[in-house]
């Protein structure tokens, strides 16, 4: 990762910005959104290998930044979503797309079968990632 970016700051232009855009590991929370309000079935577990490309990625940039290649001007973190029409699709999508980073244990996923039976009709399932923005200007 160091070496990429030290490609991104050999070509960008000086006091340039690279934008940082990423999902942050956290155990992300299953919810049950619904217009009779909102319930939390639980959280996914990190697996290593995330939490890997977590530590990864911020040892890079803390890399490059010692390196005196960007500095950081702004960073947050928000939320986004991910939405199902029923618990058996996200679980499926978890096992095929998340499956190196991301699982669903067997009772998060049973609350959410049940809660999500409970709701009202218009209730679906949604998992809340964190993500991290930050804004990065070249130096030098």
């Amino acid at each position: 990762m160091v070496h990429a970016l030290g490609e991104i700051h050999r070509t960008l232009k000086p006091n340039g910005t690279l934008i940082d855009l990423r999902p942050v590991e956290d155990n992300w929370t299953v919810e049950i959104p619904s217009s009779s309000g909102l319930q939390i079935a639980g959280r996914l577990t990190d697996m290593p290998i995330g939490i890997a490309d977590d530590e990864a990625a911020f040892a890079a940039m803390k890399e490059a930044e010692s390196r005196g290649w960007f500095v950081r001007e702004k960073e947050e973190e928000f939320a986004f979503f991910y939405y199902w029409d029923r618990p058996s699709e996200m679980k499926e999508w978890i096992e095929e797309e998340w499956d190196t980073f991301e699982k669903i244990e067997e009772d998060v996923y049973r609350k959410t079968q049940a809660l999500w039976a409970s709701a009202n009709a218009d209730a679906r399932v949604r998992v809340r990632v964190k993500m991290l923005i930050t804004r990065w200007r070249k130096l030098k």
